[in-house]
This record gives structure tokens, C-alpha cells and sequence, in this order.
């Protein structure tokens, strides 16, 4: 994600449209490069986690270049509405693509697309707990544009195309070769691995299916536009702290994803917003 900032928007003011319910890589890869990421206000839908259109264009600004929409926990965020905003607005979108991978987008116009693929540039993660994990740190990003492409293979070389020339501010940030290996085995049985964790998540939903406490993941679009990186529940009427550590004592692993919402964290404090600006994610 910090390489996406950097190629697009060197020299500019970067602004982006972000949901307060999401892991910080976004915020830190906007403040990288001195640009200012804004959180979308009630920023989120309940029923899929992703971030709601809505919010978006209420956050939108003149000096606005981006939106970054999260596929959050595996579902395929509402890309058409998000895409036709962009088109409106003349920003770029880049999709965050690490919890997705291999998750399937059904356009209004019928077509099949892979998330990741939709917007004008995606980031993903290889971290090993991701749906097509590697043994260590690592990512891709993915573009059609091949002027784009160029200059990302500059970026993540230290800033050269040539050998000790260096014609751009670069990082280092290629590939290794033992976790590419990794990944060349892993990548055929990934729709396999995705269908997996479809199927076990059905099990789970028709098991709660009747429980009054319990709100089972929404499936926004076609059955393959969600590849669950993470199983979650809502719990209403009822204590989830108590919940989770049943769980645990049973011996069945369980976490809080996000305990602390992007608004409320020390480094990204802001006088911009609120607790109230924030009533879903709050929940």
C-alpha cells in the first residue's frame, strides 16, 4: 500500500476516503509520504463490514485523489457504486485486496470480475495468516496499467531501472525468493483453499441459523464474493468478552477483530472526529 502512495501521488496532497473500522497499514501508508488520509464518518455497513458509498462521498473534498475500499474479512466491497463515485469525482481507487484474494465480484452488468482487478491499482499481503499466506512477510501489488507497472518496478527497487541509477525516491521492497517459491506451490490450490473455507462457514451459518444472539456473516453478491480470511459473528443481547473466552477455554480459537477503531488510536487521533461520528463501528 505505501508503494501505491507513493508512485500515484508524489508531490500531492493525498487524501483518502477510508473506513475507522480496519487494520492501520492504509493510515500508516498515507502518512508515510506527508499525505493525510480522512476516515469516512459512519463508515462502515453493519451487515458486511465494508466500507459504506455513502460515507465516502460525504468525506470527499476537492483536494480528495483517492478512495481505498477493504474487502474486509473476505467479502468483495460494492466496487460498481465505488467505481461509478470515482468516475464522478475523477479519483483513483486503490483496493485493498489482503483479506480477498480469490474472491469473485459480480458487476451489475453481469460480469464476473476478480477483486483486486476492478480498481485503477490493489495491494495484497502474503502474511502467512492471509488466505494465500507465504512463510513470512511479503505482498503484490496488481495493475492493468502498464505506465503504472513501470514505475511500481521502480519504487520497490530501491528507486532504479538501471543499475545504480536511481530516478526515483525507491524503497526496498522486492520478493524474496524462498517466500516466491512459497507462493508458486500455494497459488494453485488457492481456489481450492477459498472453497474450503466457504464450506466450513456455511456449517457455521446454518448452525447458528436460529440462535437469537447471534448474527451470522453476510454474503453481499454471489456465493464465491466472499472467501471468509475471517469467520465473524455479531453478538447482540449478550456478552461477547464472555463469549470469546468460552470459546477459548474449549480449546476453539476466537479473537476481537478490530478492539480498537482506527479513530481511537494514539498515533491518529484527530479533532476532526468523535465517538459520535462512529456509531457503527462503535458497536
Amino acid at each position: 500500500m505505501r508503494k501505491i502512495v507513493s508512485t500515484i501521488f508524489i508531490a500531492t496532497l493525498f487524501i483518502s476516503s477510508l473506513a475507522s473500522f480496519a487494520q492501520t497499514n492504509k493510515q500508516k501508508a498515507a502518512y508515510s509520504f506527508s499525505n493525510l488520509p480522512v476516515i469516512a464518518k459512519t463508515s462502515f455497513k453493519a451487515d458486511t463490514f465494508n466500507i459504506s458509498v455513502e460515507a465516502i462521498e460525504k468525506a470527499i473534498t476537492p483536494r480528495t485523489k483517492a478512495i481505498v475500499p477493504v474487502h474486509l474479512f473476505g467479502q468483495a466491497a460494492n466496487m460498481d457504486a465505488i467505481m461509478e463515485l470515482a468516475s464522478k469525482h475523477n479519483l483513483f481507487v486503490i483496493e485493498d485486496n489482503a483479506q480477498a484474494i480469490g474472491a469473485n465480484y459480480k458487476s451489475k452488468d453481469g460480469s464476473n470480475k476478480k477483486v483486486g482487478t476492478i480498481g485503477h491499482v490493489a495491494s495484497t499481503s502474503f502474511f502467512p495468516s492471509k488466505n494465500l499466506g507465504c512463510y513470512g512477510d511479503g505482498g503484490a501489488i496488481f495493475t492493468n496499467d502498464d505506465a503504472l507497472a513501470h514505475t511500481l518496478r521502480g519504487i520497490v527497487n530501491h528507486g532504479m531501472y538501471v543499475r545504480y541509477h536511481h530516478d526515483v525516491v525507491g524503497v526496498n521492497s522486492r520478493l524474496d525468493s524462498v517466500q516466491a517459491a512459497v507462493l508458486n506451490a500455494k497459488l494453485p490450490l488457492l481456489d481450492a483453499y477459498n472453497q474450503a473455507r466457504q464450506s466450513a462457514a456455511g456449517a457455521y451459518s446454518s448452525a447458528f441459523a436460529n440462535h437469537k444472539n447471534i448474527i451470522t456473516p453476510a454474503i453481499a453478491g454471489g456465493s464465491d464474493s466472499h472467501v471468509f480470511h475471517q469467520y465473524t459473528l455479531r453478538i447482540i443481547d449478550a456478552d461477547r468478552d464472555k463469549l470469546m473466552q468460552h470459546l477459548l477455554d474449549h480449546g476453539i480459537p476466537c479473537a476481537i477483530y478490530y478492539p480498537i477503531p482506527l479513530h481511537a488510536q494514539k498515533a491518529y487521533v484527530d479533532s476532526r472526529y468523535n465517538e459520535s461520528d462512529f456509531p457503527v463501528t462503535n458497536q
